[in-house]
């Protein structure tokens, strides 16, 4: 009997081991496929994460293309030097990438033709005065180049190539219908390589007044103001917004066709183009693959304590059960051991008793002789 519960107590411990070894497979196959994991996600991450870093790092241009340029049509086309001045020291400031900026002072009239301008029937579009600024270097305040003589083939393109977008809005549009603000900006928005021109957009009203312009001469012969601004810009002043440094290890604004010398396998690269008047240029991204690796176990590692605190607490659970077991396993041989030998204990005088009272029933077939005998 003994024999057999120990049998079955060591069976009970065999499982117990067989379980202990099942899940420590378990644990070390869950780190591996976590290890797999974590590389796989920091991999992706290295392809989807550039679009945020580029969102972050040009949002001060998109800032500065959806809020600030439309502020030169709250003057009406009545800017002046001296307004002028102030309006690109607030431009210079805080849009870095911004390095000059030219201003047109223009008139739209009817039937007045410029020599330096673009005519189309009664419709007349001209440059009065043409101011350039550009950074000081100090607080990064605009400086008047100069009046006149900036005045040079390359002012008069970039003024026509508005002027011409400007002419073919008027002659499409429809007066019964309110054009849209994406229409009005885009027209009145010139986008070229590293440079962006910007007319004032006039009322509908002012709109409609230029339309009957190109047809028709005017009783009274209006004349309008008009601004442009044309702002060049340096797309490797752009600040680089790193969103993602422990995957990054540097990134940098390169021209479109940078293909960096070192190849080496022990590299990651990517890129994305930064678009807009920046379609020339992108941002390229290089990590070493040591560099990365951190960022792998960095992510990998909380996974592993999980696993391992997991893992834990079911060889615990296991050894609690052996424990358990043991205690039971000692306690049976305590109860048994205490049985027996209470039972060994008792069976010597009860033999005892027991031949006594076979004796005395039997003493009635003794002789008196054989009683004094065995008493």
């Amino acid at each position: 009997m003994v024999s057999e519960k120990d049998s079955g107590y060591r069976k009970n411990f065999s499982l117990i081991v067989t379980f202990i070894g099942l899940i420590s497979v378990i644990f070390i196959l869950s780190l591996f496929l976590a290890y797999k994991f974590s590389k796989k996600n920091i991999e992706n991450d290295f392809v989807s994460a550039k679009a945020n870093v580029l969102e972050e790092s040009i949002k001060p241009y998109n800032d500065f293309f959806l809020n600030k340029l439309p502020e030169i049509s709250f003057y009406n086309g009545y800017l002046d030097s001296a307004t002028a001045s102030k309006f690109v020291d607030t431009i210079l400031m805080e849009y870095p990438f911004v390095t000059k900026v030219t201003f047109y002072d223009t008139e739209v009239k009817n039937d007045n033709f410029f020599d330096d301008g673009i005519n189309l029937g009664n419709f007349s579009v001209g440059m009065k005065s043409v101011y350039r600024f550009k950074k000081t270097g100090k607080k990064n305040a605009g400086k008047l180049v100069g009046e006149g003589q900036v005045k040079n083939n390359t002012t008069l393109e970039n003024f026509n190539s508005v002027s011409f977008k400007l002419i073919n809005f008027v002659q499409k549009l429809d007066t019964n219908k309110v054009p849209s603000q994406e229409e009005l900006f885009s027209n009145f928005t010139n986008i070229q390589p590293n440079r962006i021109d910007y007319f004032n957009i006039p009322s509908f009203e002012v709109l409609k007044s230029y339309k009957k312009m190109v047809t028709t001469k005017l009783d009274d012969e209006p004349t309008y103001q008009q601004d442009m601004l044309s702002f060049q810009l340096d797309p490797n002043l752009i600040k680089i917004n790193n969103t993602r440094p422990l995957l990054y290890q540097q990134v940098k604004v390169v021209p479109i066709t940078y293909d960096p010398l070192d190849t080496s396998s022990d590299y990651v690269t990517g890129e994305i183009t930064l678009g807009g008047p920046f379609s020339d240029y992108k941002l390229f991204f290089i990590s070493s693959k040591t560099f990365v690796k951190k960022e792998i176990f960095s992510y990998f590692l909380p996974i592993a304590a999980l696993l391992l605190l997991f893992y834990s607490v079911l060889v615990l659970v296991a050894f609690l059960i052996y424990r358990n077991l043991n205690i039971n396993h000692k306690m049976f041989k305590l109860q048994y051991d205490f049985v027996t030998n209470l039972t060994h204990e008792f069976k010597t005088p009860v033999s005892v008793i027991k031949i006594a009272g076979n004796n005395i029933k039997s003493s009635a077939g003794l002789s008196e002789k054989e009683q004094q005998m065995y008493g």
